[in-house]
């Protein structure tokens, strides 16, 4: 979309289905350029001046429709296509999709195998918490996850309500072998805002890169 004109994506805003798709081809060039095989579907926000509940059922139809087109295009290109819940009580008032739960919902209609659920536990802690049960009951829909504390928004050691440790192991033992993306606004500079990852290999007995120091 727009970002100028105060567009955050397209897949869920009626009327704008043309520009969703040419956005999505755009997308999935890059995406082969670079070998990415997974796409942020952004589903967009609520238009100005519209009541939320009034648009709720447009915009979801507008959504599933375009969610299907998406992932059959993807399908042909071996890619996922990832739909991701930002919060409205702190980041964006104005974003469509908000909860894992109505993610899941929207990804049960679509029935797409290649959609699937990009959770940023962000969003997901300031708009229901329950972060241990909704991991396991949201796991099998997740195809990427993204971390920050909350509420600064920076590094997982910083002060905050999240005890990361605890939800990495947490990961782990679900079984979970994908990235996670680290979408968090560093106190001060990039590099010098990733030592608290040297510190938690560290403490799991491992060396800079994950390798352990066990088989070195």
């Amino acid at each position: 979309g727009d970002q100028e004109a105060g567009e955050m994506g397209l897949a869920a805003v009626p009327g704008r289905q043309a520009a969703f798709r040419q956005g999505l081809a755009a997308a999935v060039q890059y995406a082969k350029a670079v070998g990415c095989p997974r796409i942020h579907l952004m589903a967009g926000r609520v238009p100005q001046g519209a009541d939320r509940a009034a648009v709720a059922g447009e915009m979801e139809t507008t959504f599933v429709e375009n969610l299907r087109y998406a992932a059959d295009l993807l399908a042909q290109e071996d890619m996922i296509g990832l739909v991701e819940p930002i919060n409205n009580r702190i980041t964006d008032p104005c974003y469509y999709l908000n909860t894992p739960h109505q993610a899941a919902a929207i990804l049960e209609k679509v029935g797409r195998p290649n959609l699937k659920l990009q959770l940023d536990l962000f969003h997901c802690q300031i708009m229901d918490g329950n972060l241990s049960r909704n991991l396991e009951t949201f796991f099998p829909l997740i195809g990427h996850i993204q971390i920050a504390q909350v509420p600064g928004r920076h590094e997982p050691d910083s002060p905050g309500e999240l005890n990361f440790p605890y939800i990495f192991q947490l990961l782990e033992s679900l079984g979970y072998n994908g990235y996670v993306g680290c979408e968090y606004a560093p106190k001060g500079d990039t590099l010098e805002g990733l030592g608290w990852l040297q510190s938690y290999w560290e403490s799991r007995g491992l060396q800079c890169g994950g390798t352990s120091k066990a088989t070195e």
